[in-house]
């Protein structure tokens, strides 16, 4: 089920793997995913499942619809259960779960461990192109955080995220270190690194996935979902972090 747990001050952070849950076919079998075909009894047990695992309250979970922008929710204390349009979340209240979705977009989660602030990124190449996990950090020291860790998630890495080049070359004017190369010589972006240069200039500290075991979604056929792998019936993937009430 988890494919990361750690712990940072007051703070719960996992990303998930495919394993572990009820659906089958092509999203067998953890699928967090709702709008990808799946069974919704299935994926609402899954994410059940995955709520008592991470040791947290289902209905303190909180979810976005997504939608490759760079819009930053909040999530108050009076947080009403509705489902935010945006690409990251941020709380400083303890006891709510974030939770993104991903299946070869890179999955963000931010901890600033010495002030009771969390937060969860959806990137893909237009969020680093447009500077969503930036404004994640910008939205969290606007809540009071100090010091923030990042972790950067499972995703489709640079030697397999083949794109035209003019994509290419559009995404690395902005952000230079997606500039990236398959084996086979055509042109690729490489999210990870992006992240990681707009990371480190705004001060934030970096755990990469693959750092502690493989973390590519397009090679990893038996842990991951890929949407370029699968196509429309691919699954999803999950990054969670929560203050410990």
């Amino acid at each position: 089920m988890f494919a990361f747990r750690d712990r940072a001050g007051g703070a719960d952070l996992a990303f998930t793997d495919r394993h572990g849950g009820a659906s089958v076919g092509p999203w067998e079998s953890l699928n967090l995913g709702t709008s990808n075909g799946d069974d919704a009894a299935s994926v609402e047990r899954n994410l059940d499942d995955l709520a008592a695992a991470f040791g947290a309250d289902r209905d303190s979970m909180v979810r976005m619809s997504q939608f490759h922008g760079n819009d930053v929710h909040v999530v108050a204390s009076d947080h009403d259960g509705s489902v935010p349009r945006a690409d990251a979340l941020v709380t400083d209240v303890p006891g709510v779960s974030l939770l993104v979705r991903v299946a070869d977009c890179a999955p963000v989660v931010l901890v600033a461990p010495d002030d009771g602030v969390v937060g969860v990124v959806h990137a893909g190449r237009e969020g680093v192109a447009n500077g969503v996990v930036v404004r994640t950090v910008e939205a969290m020291r606007d809540l009071g955080a100090g010091p923030v860790h990042a972790w950067i998630g499972p995703r489709a890495c640079g030697a397999c995220y083949e794109v035209p080049a003019e994509m290419r070359a559009r995404v690395s004017a902005i952000v230079p270190a997606t500039h990236a190369t398959t084996p086979s010589g055509t042109p690729s972006l490489d999210l990870a690194a992006g992240l990681a240069a707009q990371l480190s200039a705004v001060g934030v500290a970096i755990t990469d996935l693959a750092e502690h075991r493989a973390a590519c979604t397009i090679e990893g056929v038996d842990d991951y979902f890929s949407y370029r792998r699968q196509g429309q019936q691919s699954g999803r993937l999950g990054a969670l972090v929560r203050l410990r009430p």
